[in-house]
């Protein structure tokens, strides 16, 4: 009970009660709770109504039976109860709670949520960094019946209050007086909202409604179990309790509704494909630091978390401002993901360090490298050379170990495309990079690699239980990929237009994407309908795959964003690997130690992006233009080459609008934050 009362001070013996009383009838209870629980009413199988229930899709592929986050987690609790669950840093030591102090917290935060109000099906907005207090409020809205709603801490106070309102939120919780500050701006228009719960810190003035973590945590002593107890019996797996909001990246963001039975089935059956183990066969432990707004992380840290008794260890704030190696090296993780973005900066550092070694340390890295890229690319388990295992056993094992990789069997990438150079430069570090696919509105992952389903450059193979098809193939074998399984979701919150457009009348979910099957089953994503450029003479332009090909080209290069729709030909935006600020996470005039590197070698002596642009450095842009030749002379026809170009004068960044929270490009913001260089293309 030690850990229950740091969080709750005085509440020791009220906890020491309680978990004599589960102790006793747990068993009894659990059993009770998994006999046939009906679901809620439904016609359809969407809905954009918060109280709103969907008919399942229970077939032959997936006949599970439904349940509830909190059956999911009692199960859990059962299974796993005295393990740990959560490890947070406090006064430089990691303090741990086992699951049924975890289950505990939330059923306390549970009781605060009803005390303060919270009304059946609105929202509970998260605003901050991933913590313990994160997942208690998320899971305690849930148990409490109401919607938990993350909010990306990067979001301007704008974009709260849309959030906020949306999911017409009764209670926001917020991390510290930073995130508070924006609350505090858009007080006035958000109706539904009655009070705000910080969970680090002290609130700097007393307000009305407002309460720190500690206070909260108090509040709902003289809710009785059985309230408590009774809204949680309420609860059916065809509702919503989760609110994933899109980045927004057109327009304004879309509340993703997904339901109890679209979260328990996917961290119950995703998971698999990547050879999670539940706790009892072999408990796997991981660093919680990616954005909890996003279903990536969400379903990847919390929920997958509960459903195989994960130990999760939270990162410090600044997590992608360097900390993060830092907490891997202490932590020791077995498994670990990253976005796209996470995994070329790790590479990027990776690089910088080699560069700086001696000549001999230098050579024998490189060769130990090309010894497990070469090795794996095979990809022969069993049959490995003794090379192989001599490079990873004198060199490549250390690197990881300075990473903070050492323990780490499962790698994953998600969120967006990863580039082929980086999944090959960790092959190199014997790193195989999982990738994920899917989006919010399939609750995460929908095909998955994994030991079992690995082949470059696929991203997998679908998940068991889940189902594809292609629609509208052309005469290559793309189409749109298309996704049916008890990952789809209900629909989007109050926006029937757009449900319609992503839910077909038959309940397949169009992604948007365009893509390839092998014949063994493997995914191939050549490209997005939306993004697909097409000039004026009517040629259709993939851009990725150009943008992918010209970074590889030129390793200086951080971005590449390809220009053309409707125009008569192709152009393209480019930025240059610069240093960030700590503080500010912006890009700076600096550049980076490798693109500095890749300079001098070219005989530039640059060393900040005002030294290139504007055609200063003429060994630079002669090295660029050669690069952007090599990949035009690769081209499929004339219309897909690159006939102008030009550096920007900053890198894209979250920070300026140009990256979403995931580090995805937002070309619509791109094309109207930069219409003037873009209009420059053109003119006669």
């Amino acid at each position: 009970a030690h850990g229950f009362a740091e969080w709750c001070p005085g509440t020791r013996f009220v906890f020491q009660d309680l978990l004599s009383l589960f102790l006793i009838s747990g068993k009894k209870n659990i059993e009770e709770e998994f006999v046939g629980t009906p679901l809620a009413p439904a016609h359809s199988l969407w809905t954009t109504d918060a109280n709103g229930s969907v008919r399942l899709r229970i077939e032959e592929g997936c006949p599970e039976e439904p349940i509830t986050v909190h059956q999911m987690f009692k199960a859990s609790v059962e299974k796993y109860g005295n393990m740990y669950a959560l490890a947070s840093k406090k006064n430089d030591k990691w303090e741990k709670i086992t699951f049924l102090e975890y289950y505990q917290f939330c059923r306390r935060a549970a009781k605060g949520f009803i005390k303060l109000g919270l009304e059946r099906f609105h929202g509970v907005a998260i605003l901050g960094f991933n913590s313990a207090e994160w997942f208690f409020s998320a899971v305690g809205a849930i148990m409490a019946g109401g919607i938990m709603t993350g909010v990306y801490a990067t979001n301007s106070p704008e974009a709260c209050q849309y959030v906020v309102s949306d999911s017409k939120a009764n209670i926001i919780v917020v991390e510290n007086q930073k995130q508070l500050d924006k609350i505090l701006q858009i007080l006035d228009r958000l109706p539904h909202l009655k009070a705000i719960v910080q969970y680090s810190g002290h609130p700097r003035e007393k307000i009305a409604n407002l309460y720190s973590w500690e206070e909260f945590m108090e509040l709902g002593l003289d809710v009785s179990e059985e309230e408590l107890d009774d809204i949680i019996r309420s609860q059916r797996a065809n509702q919503c309790c989760v609110l994933i909001y899109t980045s927004g990246t057109t327009g304004k963001p879309k509340g993703v509704m997904l339901s109890h039975d679209n979260i328990t089935w996917t961290a119950n059956h995703a998971s698999r494909v990547g050879d999670m183990q539940p706790a009892d066969t072999k408990q796997e432990s991981l660093v919680s630091y990616l954005p909890l707004s996003h279903i990536a992380a969400q379903i990847y840290d919390l929920w997958t978390g509960i459903q195989w008794g994960e130990l999760v260890y939270f990162a410090q704030p600044d997590a992608l401002k360097g900390s993060l190696v830092t907490t891997l090296r202490e932590v020791c993780p077995t498994s670990h993901m990253g976005v796209p973005r996470v995994w070329e900066k790790m590479m990027e550092k990776i690089k910088q360090g080699i560069s700086e070694c001696g000549y001999v340390k230098k050579k024998l890295v490189t060769w130990a490298m090309s010894v497990s890229l070469g090795a794996n690319q095979k990809c022969m388990d069993d049959e490995k050379p003794f090379l192989f295992f001599l490079a990873d056993s004198l060199v490549l094992q250390k690197l990881r170990a300075e990473l903070g990789l050492s323990c780490c069997q499962k790698f994953f990438s998600g969120a967006a495309p990863i580039s082929s150079e980086t999944v090959q430069f960790f092959l190199g570090l014997n790193i195989w990079l999982y990738e994920a696919y899917g989006m919010s509105e399939s609750t995460g992952p929908h095909f998955m690699s994994g030991p079992k389903a690995y082949k470059l450059p696929s991203c997998g193979k679908v998940v068991p239980g889940c189902r594809y098809k292609m629609a509208n193939i052309d005469s290559e074998g793309t189409g749109e990929i298309c996704f049916w399984g008890r990952n789809i979701f209900m629909g989007f919150l109050n926006m029937e237009d757009k449900t319609r457009e992503a839910l077909d009348e038959d309940g397949w979910l169009h992604s948007g994407d365009l893509g390839k099957i092998d014949e063994e089953g493997f995914l191939y994503i050549t490209g997005r309908i939306k993004e697909l450029i097409i000039t004026a003479g009517g040629e259709n332009v993939p851009p990725v795959p150009i943008e992918e090909a010209v970074k590889k080209e030129l390793p200086l290069i951080s971005n590449a964003m390809l220009i053309g729709d409707k125009r008569k030909f192709l152009s393209m935006l480019l930025t240059l690997k610069c240093c960030s600020d700590t503080e500010t996470m912006e890009p700076t005039e600096e550049l980076s130690t490798e693109a500095a590197e890749v300079c001098r070698q070219l005989g530039s002596q640059a060393t900040k992006v005002s030294d290139i642009i504007g055609g200063k450095d003429k060994e630079v842009y002669r090295a660029i233009q050669e690069g952007i030749n090599r990949v035009n002379s690769a081209a499929t026809s004339n219309a897909q080459r690159i006939q102008k170009w030009t550096i920007l004068r900053k890198d894209f960044s979250v920070v300026g609008g140009e990256l979403g929270p995931t580090m995805k490009l937002r070309r619509p913001v791109v094309l109207e934050m930069y219409h003037k260089v873009i209009d420059n293309f053109y003119k006669e």
